[in-house]
């Protein structure tokens, strides 16, 4: 299976340019693998290039979770990170993202400074 970098995925969710995003769904097509990296890259460009809330970033990872084209990595621990951030949208995604990989791979807790992040089952406070 294909991958798609950063660059397609916000083509695909933000549709900011015509020719781009009718490239980014011809590749897309035939099936693409998105990485828990590519993932976290996009959703920063959403909220912090384009501005959007966070009701926003999780709407959209929710539609990658859902596409019918796209494959993403580990999409039961993205999604348990989605959970999680849409309960707390004052978290980022990807500090979500990073403690739900940690508690599929059996390393908890995760060692943090981070107080709303240290607040989460599985986290830890240093």
């Amino acid at each position: 299976m294909r991958a798609v970098d950063t660059n397609v995925l916000v083509r695909l969710l933000t549709r900011d340019d015509v020719r781009q995003v009718a490239a980014a769904e011809a590749f897309v097509a035939r099936g693409a693998w998105v990485s828990h990296l590519v993932l976290v890259e996009a959703m920063w460009v959403l909220s912090s290039v384009y501005d959007r809330a966070p009701r926003d970033t999780a709407t959209a990872v929710e539609m990658l979770l859902n596409h019918k084209d796209l494959t993403v990595q580990d999409s039961d621990v993205v999604a348990a990170a989605l959970a999680r951030f849409s309960k707390r949208p004052s978290l980022s995604f990807s500090d979500c993202l990073v403690l739900e990989v940690a508690r599929k791979a059996g390393h908890l807790p995760l060692g943090t400074f981070d107080r709303e992040l240290s607040r989460l089952d599985g986290a830890q406070r240093l």
